[in-house]
């Protein structure tokens, strides 16, 4: 399921972060990020994503 995740994260950054956090703070500054440049957006989700594996997407 992470794969799938990161390459929703490449495509739409805050589209991979939701699925991981939910619409948490994460959330919103990768959405922040993402409106300020793509390449940050990225670089924050897909960090999101690996650093919280499966069964740890509290805030």
């Amino acid at each position: 399921m992470d794969f799938i995740r990161i390459v929703l994260a490449i495509l739409l950054p805050p589209l991979g972060v939701f699925l991981q956090v939910g619409l948490g703070k994460h959330f919103w500054i990768n959405v922040l990020l993402t409106l300020l440049g793509y390449v940050p957006g990225i670089a924050h989700a897909v960090y999101i994503i690996g650093s919280r594996g499966p069964g740890r997407a509290s805030s």
